[in-house]
């Protein structure tokens, strides 16, 4: 009893000194993400800190995957952007606190798991179009410039930003600016290519490239004193915060809002189900309880909308780190919130020395990796249906708005879907020497098919045979079935033949409403009668499980009573005769048998008989088989 005691006591302080050094790492990593995406919404610095501490103190107590960091995400800054423009500010907190509301109720209602069957393609096309849009703002952020609103704008106008970044112009300190920005990504890029984990020190492999790269900026900028933008940040955090009125909140039932609301919801909670997905795989032993998270996200949401400040969601890149880090429980999550509201409380000084445009080429990096990313190259491998839905997903997305390029993206996958489930092949081979022709079908025989299917068998010649190979075919309807059947006796009455596995065709037709395949696969038929039998069979008994009366309550006429009960007897007896069919095999397997036997013990009696004349022990025939 001891013992265990020792060995739970010391996992608990390894778990508490893991979570412990992540959670420093993770705060490293989350605090001028949180800067840098509040300054490219347009928000004070404090809305993307707060974000980040509630996600921590609040949401990792809650949240159904404990590795997951939450906070403010690069994937919501253009919806952000694209509310205050539209709402206003006040409006934003309004929004936020209903889409929360809808995560809320959506975890109550188990929907969690129903968030992740949005199709791949659609959910990276949206991720690669934010990507898209993330560069184009913030490109001109980077050069201490102001993005120019609509996406086509900011595309446009980057010769310009360059041309600012590249000449000095008098008064202007875009140049210097530009220096900076490009200082941050080479050092990301540098210290991410380094090997550090073969150097003695491992704690080194853990140091984040976004904080070198950061760092290294100050630094320079601090040399210099360049006259460049810097990090605003109010001694009280809280004073930069503009709390939606209730007058905002009357306006809670307006269909805009609510619309945006649930464009908020669906993507903050499929980024928060992609990261939870991903972290089941990296930390093995861990699973995520889907429906808790969304409701612990919703949670989350709810608070930040009611105090103004950035929608969260499950960070794919801080949680990855957190993992990395050796996190084992919730508890790094929990106290990167509690670093981050220490640290801007104690040492908003240091916040201040941040230069904006660094911070921007953090975002621009960050835009860049989303679109780039090792999932968008995976696509490449499921054919170029996927990447076209990607790319037309993408592309709506940046021309069009976030929404649309979501809603169009999944109306593509659903036409997808039903051209596979309704699309049929058909190859025809014909071998006029013999008279032969032979149609090979694949897919989905549907009344869809049908005319394709007409056209194939129409143009037969009547005195030939056709042979129709089902191996590749995944479903058949009534329409099909019905045209094969019809044919099948035309041509028969012109000369012809049809070759076809009538029990396969019965099968598929027959799969879809009760019986299962492979018992009727099993079934030996070689005619069209026997399976219109067999049909007929499923009808009748189908028949009997219904009510006597129709849907007007009314009873039916006696003949057609009659005709039903008819119809039973017929099968009754058909049953019967099989019955007592299998019932006179079996009777002249038993005589065969003892035929057998005593053919056996005379064979006995006669060695027996040999023996005892030779002088030797008779034989004993009690090996008598009885049947």
């Amino acid at each position: 009893m001891t013992v265990s005691y020792e060995i739970t006591k010391r996992s608990l302080r390894e778990y508490f000194l893991n979570d412990f050094l992540a959670s420093i790492v993770v705060f490293l990593v989350a605090l001028p993400l949180c800067m840098g995406i509040s300054i490219a919404a347009g928000l004070p610095v404090s809305a993307g800190i707060i974000t980040g501490i509630v996600g921590g103190g609040i949401v990792s107590l809650l949240s159904g995957c404990p590795l997951q960091v939450s906070g403010p995400a690069a994937g919501l800054v253009v919806v952000v952007i694209e509310l205050i423009q539209q709402h206003g500010i006040e409006s934003l907190g309004v929004i936020i606190t209903l889409a929360g509301l809808i995560q809320v109720l959506a975890g109550f209602a188990g929907l969690g798991q129903w968030f992740r069957a949005v199709p791949p393609s659609v959910i990276h096309g949206m991720l690669s179009g934010i990507g898209v849009l993330l560069m184009l703002s913030q490109f001109h952020v980077m050069v201490d410039d102001s993005p120019k609103g609509e996406a086509w704008k900011n595309l446009i106008s980057i010769p310009e930003a360059i041309y600012k970044g590249i000449v000095h112009a008098e008064g202007a300190s875009h140049h210097l600016a530009a220096m900076i920005g490009v200082c941050t990504i080479v050092s990301v890029i540098i210290w991410d290519k380094l090997p550090l984990h073969k150097l003695p020190w491992k704690w080194v492999s853990l140091i984040p490239g976004a904080l070198v790269a950061i760092v290294a900026a100050t630094a320079i900028d601090g040399i210099f004193d360049l006259p460049i933008k810097h990090v605003e940040l109010p001694a009280n955090l809280l004073s930069d915060l503009r709390l939606p009125s209730l007058a905002a909140f009357t306006r809670m039932t307006n269909v805009d809002l609510l619309v945006d609301a649930v464009a908020v919801a669906f993507i903050a909670t499929a980024e928060t189900m992609l990261t939870a997905t991903a972290l089941d795989k990296l930390a093995i032993g861990h699973r995520t309880k889907y429906d808790r998270e969304m409701k612990a996200q919703g949670v989350g949401n709810m608070i930040c909308g009611l105090i103004g400040v950035l929608p969260m969601t499950g960070v794919i890149v801080r949680s990855g780190v957190n993992v990395k880090a050796g996190g084992r429980t919730r508890l790094s999550s929990f106290l990167h919130g509690v670093w981050l509201l220490l640290f801007v409380s104690c040492a908003p000084h240091i916040v201040r020395l941040v230069p904006i445009s660094s911070l921007a080429a953090l975002l621009v990096l960050t835009g860049y990796k989303l679109v780039f990313s090792p999932e968008t190259k995976e696509l490449r491998k499921f054919g170029k249906s996927e990447m076209t839905i990607f790319f037309v997903t993408l592309t709506s997305i940046v021309f069009v708005d976030l929404l649309t390029g979501v809603l169009i993206g999944v109306l593509l996958s659903i036409a997808k879907l039903l051209y596979h489930f309704s699309h049929m092949n058909i190859r025809k081979q014909s071998e006029d020497k013999r008279h032969k022709t032979s149609l090979y079908l694949s897919g989905a025989a549907t009344f869809l098919s049908l005319p394709k299917l007409a056209q194939a068998i129409e143009d037969v010649p009547a005195d030939s045979e056709l042979h129709v190979h089902l191996e590749d075919v995944d479903y058949i309807d009534h329409a099909c079935l019905d045209l094969l059947m019809t044919w099948d006796k035309q041509h028969r009455a012109s000369g012809g033949n049809l070759v076809i596995d009538w029990g396969t065709l019965g099968a598929m037709y027959r799969d879809r409403r009760r019986t299962p395949r492979g018992e009727l696969v099993a079934k030996d038929i070689s005619t069209q009668s026997e399976l219109m039998e067999i049909l007929q069979g499923d009808d009748d008994d189908l028949d009997a499980a219904y009510s006597s009366t129709d849907g007007d309550g009314k009873g039916k006429s006696a003949d057609e009573k009659a005709r039903e009960a008819g119809d039973r007897a017929k099968l009754a007896d058909k049953k019967a005769k099989a019955a007592d069919k299998k019932a006179k095999s079996a009777s002249e397997k038993a005589k065969a048998a003892n035929e057998n036997a005593r053919v056996a013990n005379e064979g006995a009696k006669a060695a027996s008989e040999i023996a005892r004349a030779e002088g030797e022990k008779p034989l004993e025939a009690d090996g008598k088989t009885k049947v």
